[in-house]
């Protein structure tokens, strides 16, 4: 089992209206044909993946999220989560947000997956494939079911299987057929996310959503062996988190008061234990301690995927703005800390395939 690094990329959106309006100077820019940005006068960063003011849609997908979606038609779990401050450009990079009225070209990584999901399904006849959904939203701490509303919080509870994989117990999953049908949930669960307004986005996302492909393959063709035993096939069962996480601000500038302020406590405090987490997973002098992935439920949900089985990749979104240096620097020093962190990806055979080939041996 290999390690491999988490992959991050860091999206530069271009500078809005109203800050060409107000004057706003881009305080960060990309080194052209490299993988570099600077910010402010001097201060460099090298990602995997660099994506300018100008970079399509399609190009932030085929780049780092395709190779991801082979992954797991091969059978290895996948992440991508995006983070960034408010307004930077996380829900539209994802393709969270009002699927269905977004005209093809702006489409974002859910959608494009998702379609590609089953292309590849449509290209191998001979595995059957067996496809489920969740949708989860993290708000204040307590954990909801998008696709099941009459789901009370105090019935989905985190756990762990044999295997270390963490599940969400009681969390409804739809067995769906097309990638029409994979789009209405996200579209159903995108309209239940809680959304807010605050004064650096209108419609910020306040709570930290995770929506679930779990891929399940069984080769069709079973043949008999020459001395006229039967052997089964395996099993392949994998999984695709795409995780759009809340935005990170200071509260000073988002302006919330009263429960928003709350909120933003409770999304701090979330993203806090992420970034104690990545600290941790990232540094080589930390390699045997404990990692807090017990602090939040978003860093115990994301467990296999930050230092653990899964593919991962991360994309900071970051706001060109001057007005935004800060935020904009602390992300992307938060995202430089994840290039640190290994997982060590494994194929997932369904156990109850591994226990009859055991007993058949």
């Amino acid at each position: 089992m290999e390690e491999i690094p988490v992959k991050v990329a860091v999206r530069i959106r271009p500078l809005l209206c109203k800050e060409v309006l107000h004057n706003h100077q881009a305080c960060v820019r990309v080194i052209p044909n490299t993988q570099q940005i600077i910010i402010g006068r001097d201060r460099v960063f090298t990602f995997d993946f660099v994506f300018g003011k100008n970079s399509t849609q399609d190009e932030v997908y085929n780049t780092c999220i395709k190779p991801l979606v082979l992954s797991l038609i091969e059978g290895y779990n996948a992440t991508v989560f995006a983070y960034g401050q408010t307004g930077s450009g996380k829900t539209y990079t994802i393709g969270g947000g009002h699927v269905a009225s977004v005209v093809e070209g702006q489409k974002g990584i859910i959608p494009r997956a998702i379609h590609e999901i089953f292309q590849n399904i449509s290209e191998n006849p001979s595995i059957d494939f067996s496809i489920k959904v969740s949708y989860i939203e993290v708000y204040k701490e307590d954990l909801r079911d998008l696709l099941e509303l009459e789901t009370s919080m105090k019935d989905l509870h985190i756990r762990e299987d044999e295997k270390g994989n963490t599940v969400i117990v009681g969390a409804k999953e739809c067995q769906v057929e097309s990638a029409d049908e994979v789009m209405s949930l996200l579209e159903m669960g995108n309209a239940a996310r809680h959304t807010g307004t605050t004064q650096m986005n209108e419609h910020s996302s306040r709570s930290h959503a995770i929506f679930t492909i779990s891929i399940c393959q069984v080769e069709k063709n079973i043949e008999a062996g020459e001395d006229g035993s039967w052997y089964s096939h395996r099993q392949i069962v994998s999984k695709f988190h795409f995780v759009d996480l809340a935005g990170s601000e200071r509260v000073t500038k988002t302006g919330n008061t009263g429960e928003r302020f709350k909120e933003s406590i409770q999304i701090n405090s979330g993203l806090l234990a992420l970034g104690n987490v990545i600290s941790a997973l990232g540094d080589p002098r930390r390699k045997s301690s404990h990692i807090p992935y017990r602090d939040a439920k978003i860093t115990r949900l994301l467990k296999d995927s930050l230092g653990g089985s899964a593919k991962t990749v991360m994309i900071t979104c970051v706001s060109p703005s001057s007005s935004d240096f800060d935020e904009s620097l602390n992300s992307l020093k938060y995202a430089n800390r994840a290039r640190n962190i290994r997982n060590k990806p494994t194929l997932n055979f369904s156990p109850e395939s591994d226990r009859m080939d055991e007993m058949e041996f």
